[in-house]
């Protein structure tokens, strides 16, 4: 993953077409470390940069309120903790909060604290990227579980375990993990070990920018979308045969065919992250004065935008999670007006008690 760095309006069209010229003859790598240079050589006037940055962070505010209270919920009813489907979707959202508190940290230190240790840098970026991986696996382990739900469900009961959806999500973390920690070993291997004590910026590609940085990038990208798409397209078009084929409950059937068009949804949003750097650079050719102002609307579409979406897909559709999540807060809207009342009860007859003395 790679956050955006905050770029001015102050750069002369010169040094923007220095920047920009010629992206088509540029690899992949050039293309994300020129982006890199855009994006720290000028910063917004402070009006502007303020703006930016208190919609991010009050964007990500609400996202991880709405996420904690889908969490207090699934942990407040033990209805769903046997459900292999709302611990994957616990497990998304969980990811989501995680990513969404670093993105946004990472994001507001760029204009506040641009260069700093490298180390945490490493333990941020690491944090970040392995979330950012994370969120297409578990999309197509929910598009698998649904799959199994619909197309074989005297099967779904034995195979959709609560241990073996743990077991599900300890490999998901796992494979998001191994690929972030590899990248912090090839830099170990391939810098001095002062290097970790240095202020850098803390941007990807400034930190992982040898010939197996670049390589491994490319193969991990290739091995992870190709797994997640070829996915969601099986996972879809058999559930949809069987939704035109099933004569019982096609309604079920439907849904989960719309769930899974939803999931190919998100995870298209999500991987804008991957060609936000490549993007950036084509649109900023074209146009130079409103290098800021694309940087920004591609970093919220690619990072902030899909997490807003999870709660919309899965706990507003989900009529059993919807209806336990209303009950469970106006139960606790109608206790504490409840409790309000009784103060109110007891101050006024301390008050007449009073009086009458």
């Amino acid at each position: 993953m790679s956050p955006p760095f905050p770029i001015g309006e102050g750069c002369s069209p010169e040094s923007v077409r220095t920047y920009v010229q010629s992206p088509r003859n540029m690899s992949g790598s050039e293309l994300q470390e020129r982006h890199m240079v855009m994006n720290l050589t000028n910063r917004d006037g402070f009006q502007e940069a303020l703006v930016k940055y208190l919609i991010i962070v009050i964007l990500g505010i609400v996202i991880n309120c709405i996420n904690g209270i889908i969490v207090l919920t699934f942990c407040k009813n033990s209805v769903f903790h046997g459900d292999s489907r709302y611990i994957l979707y616990m497990n998304l959202v969980v990811n989501d909060m995680i990513m969404i508190c670093v993105s946004v940290t990472l994001y507001v230190l760029t204009y506040a604290y641009p260069i700093f240790n490298a180390s945490m840098c490493c333990i941020l970026i690491v944090t970040a990227s392995t979330t950012h991986r994370n969120t297409p696996i578990i999309l197509a382990g929910m598009a698998i579980e649904r799959y199994i739900a619909i197309c074989k469900p005297l099967h779904h009961a034995q195979v959709c375990t609560v241990h073996r959806t743990y077991i599900i999500i300890a490999l998901t973390w796992g494979v998001g993990f191994v690929p972030a920690v590899a990248d912090v070993i090839i830099v170990l291997a391939t810098r001095p070990i002062g290097f970790f004590s240095k202020g850098i910026f803390c941007f990807p590609p400034n930190l992982y920018n040898t010939r197996y940085h670049k390589e491994k990038m490319i193969v991990d990208q290739v091995l992870y979308l190709s797994f997640v798409w070829l996915t969601l397209m099986y996972t879809y078009f058999m559930i949809f045969r069987t939704a035109r084929a099933a004569k019982g409950d096609t309604a079920s059937a439907k849904k989960a065919q719309n769930t899974i068009l939803l999931h190919g949804a998100q995870l298209l949003l999500c991987m804008l992250s991957y060609v936000t750097p490549y993007l950036d650079i084509v649109l900023i050719t074209f146009f130079p004065i409103y290098r800021s102002k694309i940087t920004f609307l591609t970093y919220l579409i690619s990072n902030i935008i899909p997490r807003l979406l999870s709660p919309l897909i899965y706990s507003v559709r989900d009529q059993k999670f919807a209806k336990n999540m209303s009950q469970y807060y106006s139960c606790k809207v109608i206790s504490f007006k409840g409790g309000l009342k009784r103060r109110r009860l007891k101050c006024s007859s301390k008050r007449v008690c009073s009086l009458k003395g």
